[in-house]
């Protein structure tokens, strides 16, 4: 995606949020339906190395190879993001799972 477009998308997204704030102070959108068009709008942070191995020890309790099965990645990935010299970063729906274990923990994503 070209930096214009990235823009662009995230300018449409902090629409669709501000509207839904306004609905929802309007009485016209419930905290629970905000609380989820906002997890859809806002992006996941930018997981440093450090953060994600933090999150895999500390909240997950998982071994790489496990953590990476869990996420549903290679064990190479998970071992790329903990790796401050690969540069290589979580994005995605792997990003968004991150997210989730650190703010609620393991338990919010287990089935």
């Amino acid at each position: 995606m070209k930096v214009n477009q990235i823009t662009e998308k995230q300018r449409v997204l902090s629409e669709m949020l501000e509207t839904a704030s306004d609905l929802n102070a309007h009485g016209l959108l419930s905290k629970n339906q905000l609380a989820q068009i906002s997890a859809l709008c806002v992006p996941p942070p930018d997981y440093s190395p450090a953060r994600v191995q933090s999150i895999r020890i500390k909240k997950a309790k998982m071994s790489q190879a496990t953590f990476a099965a869990f996420l549903n990645v290679s064990v190479s990935a998970v071992q790329k993001w903990e790796s401050a010299s690969s540069g290589k970063r979580p994005s995605g729906p792997a990003a968004k799972l991150l997210q989730l274990i650190d703010s609620r923990g393991i338990e919010a994503v287990l089935v």
